[in-house]
């Protein structure tokens, strides 16, 4: 059973038990964003937000693997950056409309 992603807007589903596994990456990443900086180190801020590090409409799964603790801004840098590639995914299989002047 699972239930919807707690501030979701999109509707995604996460499993019954997802705040214990949620708990559990919070843990197995001491609480700090895992991602890293230009110069190579871990990014400073707090890991607050649960990212899965391939989304689950590509595929990934709610396994621990698949998820980390990011900081707010890292993940929102990320899902803006799955957004813009799903949406120009869209626009390309659109066939270009030809100009109503060369018809």
């Amino acid at each position: 059973m699972s239930g919807q992603w707690e501030g979701s807007k999109r509707g995604e589903s996460v499993p019954h038990n997802w705040k214990a596994i949620r708990q559990l990456v919070m843990e197995r990443d001491n609480g700090q964003c895992q991602e890293l900086m230009l110069n190579g180190t871990q990014c400073p801020d707090p890991g607050t937000e649960c990212d899965h590090i391939i989304n689950v409409a590509s595929g990934g799964t709610h396994s621990l693997d698949n998820l980390r603790m990011l900081c707010k801004w890292h993940h929102g840098k990320k899902s803006s950056a799955e957004g813009r590639a799903a949406r120009k995914h869209l626009t390309e299989q659109k066939p270009k409309e030809k100009h109503p002047g060369f018809i």
